[in-house]
């Protein structure tokens, strides 16, 4: 069976393009999820798949990500905290 990628073909050009496949959202909801996903487009720079640039711009938002996870948890546990405190 042939690997196949979907493909359109332009009306003003009449040049064949292909479609990208949609991608599997991507789990970024724990620190280990954030973590990988930086292992992974770092990994992609070193092996010439992706532009230095790129990966600076997504790894600056993946950081963001990681203070907003830390952030949260930290609430979540001074909330425990202040509840178990109030018993």
């Amino acid at each position: 069976m042939q690997n196949r990628q979907p493909a359109t073909i332009d009306g003003g050009t009449g040049k064949v393009v292909l479609v990208p496949r949609r991608i599997a959202p991507i789990k970024l909801d724990t620190l280990r999820h954030i973590r990988d996903e930086m292992g992974r487009i770092y990994r992609e720079a070193r092996n010439g798949k992706m532009d230095t640039q790129d990966l600076t711009r997504l790894c600056f938002a993946l950081d963001k990500l990681k203070d907003i996870a830390v952030a949260i948890d930290f609430e979540t546990r001074i909330g425990a905290l202040e509840e178990k405190e109030s018993e």
